[in-house]
């Protein structure tokens, strides 16, 4: 498969994953815990026929062992994208950090 054929896909995927979440936001509202826009999201992804995962362990790989270091993707979706939940009124560029590291150190190409 070409990149531009991978990049029409990611989007398409990209594109769900946003309705879904919009769908939450619009349901819900704002003010709640992470926890529940996260089981809200897993019922929206379910229901848009998407693969994923909650809470996966990410260790640290420090030379050649596995530390478990305490961090966690929020929902891995297609085993491709990754998504880290925030309930504040803003983001920081810590939360992008965050989000950069788990990248880096899961191999995945893409988070939000």
């Amino acid at each position: 498969m070409s990149m531009e054929a991978h990049s029409v896909l990611d989007n398409a995927l990209t594109r769900r994953v946003i309705g879904c979440a919009i769908e939450v936001h619009r349901v819900l509202g704002p003010g709640l815990l992470e926890s529940a826009y996260e089981q809200a999201l897993a019922y929206e992804l379910s229901r848009a026929e998407l693969n994923f995962f909650r809470q996966i362990q990410l260790p640290v790989d420090y030379k050649g062992t596995a530390l478990e270091s305490g961090y966690r993707i929020d929902l891995l979706v297609e085993n491709k994208l990754i998504l880290e939940l925030k309930s504040v009124e803003k983001l920081m560029p810590v939360h992008t950090a965050q989000v950069l590291s788990y990248l880096r150190l899961s191999g995945h190409p893409y988070g939000y």
